[in-house]
Protein backbone atom coordinates (compact mmCIF):
# COMPACT_ATOMS: atom_id res chain seq x y z
CA UNK A 1 0.00 0.00 0.00
CA UNK A 2 1.37 3.01 -0.86
CA UNK A 3 1.32 6.03 1.60
CA UNK A 4 -1.06 8.09 -1.28
CA UNK A 5 -3.57 5.46 -0.24
CA UNK A 6 -3.29 6.18 3.59
CA UNK A 7 -2.78 9.91 3.39
CA UNK A 8 -5.03 10.82 0.15
CA UNK A 9 -3.93 14.22 -1.51
CA UNK A 10 -6.05 15.76 -3.65
CA UNK A 11 -5.50 19.12 -5.92
CA UNK A 12 -6.84 20.96 -3.82
CA UNK A 13 -5.42 19.96 -0.68
CA UNK A 14 -1.99 19.85 -2.25
CA UNK A 15 -2.49 23.49 -3.52
CA UNK A 16 -3.85 24.60 0.40
CA UNK A 17 -0.96 22.72 2.19
CA UNK A 18 1.48 24.84 -0.47
CA UNK A 19 -0.53 27.90 -0.05
CA UNK A 20 -0.14 27.58 3.88
CA UNK A 21 3.66 26.18 3.58
CA UNK A 22 4.12 30.32 1.53
CA UNK A 23 1.77 32.18 3.57
CA UNK A 24 0.19 30.43 6.56
CA UNK A 25 4.06 30.28 8.97
CA UNK A 26 4.92 33.84 8.24
CA UNK A 27 1.78 34.46 10.14
CA UNK A 28 2.20 32.15 12.66
CA UNK A 29 5.44 33.38 13.64
CA UNK A 30 4.67 36.96 13.60
CA UNK A 31 1.56 35.65 16.15
CA UNK A 32 3.76 33.95 18.54
CA UNK A 33 6.43 36.59 18.78
CA UNK A 34 6.52 38.91 21.55
CA UNK A 35 5.62 42.39 21.45
CA UNK A 36 9.60 43.18 21.60
CA UNK A 37 10.56 41.22 19.22
CA UNK A 38 7.72 41.85 16.49
CA UNK A 39 9.01 46.08 17.54
CA UNK A 40 13.15 44.44 16.79
CA UNK A 41 11.82 42.64 13.17
CA UNK A 42 9.68 45.65 11.87
CA UNK A 43 12.32 47.64 12.83
CA UNK A 44 15.20 45.78 10.99
CA UNK A 45 13.10 45.03 8.40
CA UNK A 46 12.22 48.91 7.55
CA UNK A 47 15.53 50.12 8.11
CA UNK A 48 16.94 47.07 5.56
CA UNK A 49 14.42 47.56 2.32
CA UNK A 50 14.73 51.68 3.22
CA UNK A 51 18.65 51.24 2.94
CA UNK A 52 18.46 48.91 -0.25
CA UNK A 53 15.56 50.77 -2.22
CA UNK A 54 17.51 54.41 -1.48
CA UNK A 55 20.88 52.50 -2.29
CA UNK A 56 18.92 51.33 -5.50
CA UNK A 57 17.75 54.13 -6.63
CA UNK A 58 20.00 57.15 -5.24
CA UNK A 59 18.94 60.07 -6.61
CA UNK A 60 15.41 59.27 -7.90
CA UNK A 61 14.73 58.01 -3.95
CA UNK A 62 15.64 61.40 -2.37
CA UNK A 63 13.18 62.83 -4.78
CA UNK A 64 10.98 60.86 -3.93
CA UNK A 65 11.20 61.67 -0.04
CA UNK A 66 11.47 65.56 -1.02
CA UNK A 67 8.04 65.18 -2.86
CA UNK A 68 6.59 63.09 0.02
CA UNK A 69 7.63 65.96 2.47
CA UNK A 70 6.62 68.68 0.48
CA UNK A 71 2.66 67.50 -0.33
CA UNK A 72 2.22 64.78 2.07
CA UNK A 73 -2.23 65.22 1.76
CA UNK A 74 -1.87 65.22 -2.12
CA UNK A 75 0.70 62.39 -1.93
CA UNK A 76 -1.68 60.35 0.23
CA UNK A 77 -5.21 61.24 -1.29
CA UNK A 78 -3.69 59.53 -4.65
CA UNK A 79 -2.15 56.48 -2.38
CA UNK A 80 -5.60 55.37 -1.00
CA UNK A 81 -6.84 54.32 -4.65
CA UNK A 82 -3.42 53.65 -5.92
CA UNK A 83 -2.94 51.31 -3.29
CA UNK A 84 -6.54 49.99 -3.65
CA UNK A 85 -6.04 48.90 -6.85
CA UNK A 86 -2.67 47.00 -6.09
CA UNK A 87 -4.15 45.22 -3.60
CA UNK A 88 -7.00 43.94 -5.75
CA UNK A 89 -4.54 43.17 -8.57
CA UNK A 90 -2.26 41.31 -5.85
CA UNK A 91 -5.57 39.22 -4.57
CA UNK A 92 -6.53 38.42 -8.05
CA UNK A 93 -2.56 37.01 -9.14
CA UNK A 94 -3.39 34.96 -5.64
CA UNK A 95 -6.13 33.13 -6.59
CA UNK A 96 -5.55 32.42 -10.24
CA UNK A 97 -2.01 31.39 -9.27
CA UNK A 98 -3.65 28.00 -9.00
CA UNK A 99 -6.57 27.86 -11.45
CA UNK A 100 -7.11 27.18 -14.76
CA UNK A 101 -5.98 30.73 -15.98
CA UNK A 102 -2.60 29.56 -15.31
CA UNK A 103 0.21 31.51 -12.91
CA UNK A 104 1.51 33.42 -15.45
CA UNK A 105 -0.72 36.54 -14.83
CA UNK A 106 -0.95 35.19 -11.21
CA UNK A 107 2.65 35.39 -10.87
CA UNK A 108 3.08 38.65 -12.33
CA UNK A 109 0.22 40.53 -10.10
CA UNK A 110 1.66 39.14 -6.67
CA UNK A 111 5.01 40.19 -8.30
CA UNK A 112 4.02 43.62 -8.67
CA UNK A 113 2.44 44.19 -4.98
CA UNK A 114 5.46 42.66 -3.79
CA UNK A 115 7.86 45.17 -5.27
CA UNK A 116 5.74 48.55 -5.29
CA UNK A 117 4.07 47.96 -1.66
CA UNK A 118 7.32 47.52 0.65
CA UNK A 119 9.28 50.47 -1.34
CA UNK A 120 6.01 52.75 -0.87
CA UNK A 121 5.84 52.02 3.00
CA UNK A 122 10.02 52.58 2.79
CA UNK A 123 9.27 56.25 1.40
CA UNK A 124 6.62 56.99 3.41
CA UNK A 125 8.33 56.00 6.87
CA UNK A 126 11.58 57.75 5.54
CA UNK A 127 9.41 61.10 4.67
CA UNK A 128 7.95 60.92 7.92
CA UNK A 129 11.00 60.41 9.95
CA UNK A 130 13.16 63.00 8.19
CA UNK A 131 10.02 65.28 8.38
CA UNK A 132 10.34 64.28 12.61
CA UNK A 133 14.67 65.23 11.98
CA UNK A 134 13.85 68.10 10.37
CA UNK A 135 11.79 69.64 13.19
CA UNK A 136 14.95 68.99 15.59
CA UNK A 137 17.50 71.31 13.08
CA UNK A 138 18.95 67.95 10.95
CA UNK A 139 17.85 66.81 7.75
CA UNK A 140 20.09 64.27 6.84
CA UNK A 141 18.69 61.32 4.92
CA UNK A 142 20.15 58.45 6.92
CA UNK A 143 18.40 60.19 10.51
CA UNK A 144 14.88 60.26 8.28
CA UNK A 145 15.95 56.25 7.55
CA UNK A 146 16.75 55.15 11.45
CA UNK A 147 13.78 57.38 12.69
CA UNK A 148 11.12 56.06 10.43
CA UNK A 149 12.35 52.61 11.28
CA UNK A 150 12.27 53.51 14.66
CA UNK A 151 8.43 54.75 14.52
CA UNK A 152 7.39 51.50 12.04
CA UNK A 153 9.38 49.06 14.99
CA UNK A 154 7.81 50.93 18.40
CA UNK A 155 4.27 50.08 16.48
CA UNK A 156 5.20 46.50 16.54
CA UNK A 157 4.57 46.60 19.94
CA UNK A 158 0.49 46.47 18.81
CA UNK A 159 -0.85 45.12 16.10
CA UNK A 160 -3.43 47.16 15.35
CA UNK A 161 -0.97 50.64 15.70
CA UNK A 162 1.06 48.65 13.23
CA UNK A 163 -1.57 48.46 10.47
CA UNK A 164 -2.85 51.44 10.72
CA UNK A 165 0.60 53.17 10.49
CA UNK A 166 1.91 50.71 7.64
CA UNK A 167 -1.27 51.23 5.66
CA UNK A 168 -0.98 55.03 6.15
CA UNK A 169 2.84 55.20 4.95
CA UNK A 170 2.23 52.64 1.97
CA UNK A 171 -0.19 55.05 1.13
CA UNK A 172 1.76 58.40 1.27
CA UNK A 173 4.74 56.44 -0.32
CA UNK A 174 2.52 55.19 -3.41
CA UNK A 175 0.79 58.16 -3.81
CA UNK A 176 4.57 59.61 -4.14
CA UNK A 177 5.57 56.58 -6.91
CA UNK A 178 2.24 57.59 -8.95
CA UNK A 179 3.20 61.57 -8.82
CA UNK A 180 6.66 61.01 -10.08
CA UNK A 181 5.73 58.27 -12.64
CA UNK A 182 2.73 59.67 -13.80
CA UNK A 183 2.66 63.93 -13.38
CA UNK A 184 3.56 66.39 -15.42
CA UNK A 185 6.71 67.80 -16.67
CA UNK A 186 7.94 70.02 -19.34
CA UNK A 187 6.83 73.14 -19.04
CA UNK A 188 5.56 72.90 -15.21
CA UNK A 189 8.74 72.91 -13.73
CA UNK A 190 10.53 76.20 -14.33
CA UNK A 191 14.11 74.45 -14.62
CA UNK A 192 12.54 72.31 -17.92
CA UNK A 193 10.91 75.17 -20.06
CA UNK A 194 11.81 75.00 -23.59
CA UNK A 195 9.12 77.28 -25.03
CA UNK A 196 9.95 80.85 -24.79
CA UNK A 197 7.27 83.39 -23.95
CA UNK A 198 4.56 84.01 -26.08
CA UNK A 199 5.57 87.60 -26.57
CA UNK A 200 9.23 86.63 -28.20
CA UNK A 201 7.79 84.20 -30.73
Amino acid sequence: MWPTDLYPISGTTGLESADYFAHGWVLEVYRVLFPYERAAVQFAAMALVSLVLLGTLQGRGSDAITTSRRSPVISTCIGLPSLLVVTVLVSAGYFIVGSSLGTFFGVIFVTIGAAVVPASAAIGFVALGQSIVSRLGQDRLWLGVLIGSLVFGLAGFSVPATVVVATLATMLGMGTIVRILFGPGGSTNPDERTVPPANKI
